[in-house]
């Protein structure tokens, strides 16, 4: 019985009539909205956070409103690049030049590559880059792909489990539903201990996206080809393509994307000219 239940539970949550009716009342359960909030409250948004919730109408309002407090004190929208560039100096974190098979924004994490301490900045810098990898979504496309490639990971550079849980608690409650995979390629031995402690902290849902490849499994890699031009894709991932991550060139790109960002939120531009910042500088000029 509860099996047959659970069966038409599912059937219901996939029917899209279903859908738009949750995210109708969604939307009056949050009541008249402005400013930032209507600009962040799309459909797509809404139904994003309905899906985290398993489609629980006061469970998602609970959970907007928690990140209406999130990003009113974070302020994500208004991060630039000036501010977090001096984190991406090495490249450990960065929007690569092409989408995957289905048209999503592609993050290339590269773990070994860690430059700073600050775990405060580490998590700015990477909440920098989910904004930017959302602004740069193909049209009707609400989710991106990670691909984390661990050459040169050790001790010294690995990032803390705290750190960990607390993007993972970012990414969860305030980016619910953006991640579609990520791509764990070729971790070593030393990454075992560090996944077990923090996949803790993991939704079983955000769990099943975490793919482990190996350039020796055939397995792996169908599945990177299933969802990437191997022409696109970086020989550190098992494709055609070279990965050279140019700081000052990259800059460029962020720079010029955080005026559209300034645009799309309906802020100041002008505060956020990218003719003043160069690459050599992690502050804005007086």
């Amino acid at each position: 019985m509860f099996l047959l239940r659970r069966q038409s539970q599912n059937h219901q949550e996939n029917d899209s009539s279903y859908q738009d009716t949750k995210v109708a009342e969604l939307r009056d359960a949050l009541g008249p909205l402005s400013g930032r909030r209507m600009k962040y409250c799309t459909d797509a948004c809404l139904r994003r956070y309905l899906e985290a919730r398993n489609w629980n109408v006061d469970k998602a309002k609970k959970m907007m409103e928690e990140s209406f407090k999130w990003r009113s004190t974070y302020k994500p929208e208004e991060i630039r690049w000036a501010e977090v560039a001096h984190e991406g100096e090495t490249g450990k974190v960065s929007r690569a030049n092409f989408h995957d098979r289905l048209g999503r924004t592609v993050l290339i994490m590269r773990p070994g590559m860690q430059n700073t301490a600050s775990a405060e900045n580490n998590i700015r810098h990477l909440v920098y880059l989910l904004e930017n990898a959302i602004l740069n979504l193909s049209e009707g496309q609400e989710q991106m792909s990670w691909l984390i490639d661990f050459t040169g990971l050790s001790l010294n550079t690995s990032i803390s489990v705290k750190t960990a849980r607390d993007i993972i608690h970012i990414l969860q409650n305030h980016y619910p539903e953006r991640l579609a995979i990520a791509f764990l390629y070729n971790p070593p031995r030393i990454f075992q201990a560090f996944w077990r402690a923090v996949k803790f902290f993991l939704d079983p849902k955000t769990a099943q996206k975490v793919k482990f490849v190996y350039p020796n499994n055939k397995d792996s890699l169908e599945l990177m080809k299933s969802l990437f031009d191997l022409e696109n894709l970086p020989s550190e991932f098992g494709g055609k393509a070279t990965l050279k991550y140019d700081h000052e060139e990259f800059s460029r790109l962020m720079t010029e994307d955080d005026v559209r960002t300034a645009k799309f939120w309906g802020l100041d531009e002008k505060l956020f000219n990218p003719q003043r910042w160069h690459p050599n500088l992690c502050l804005l000029s007086p």
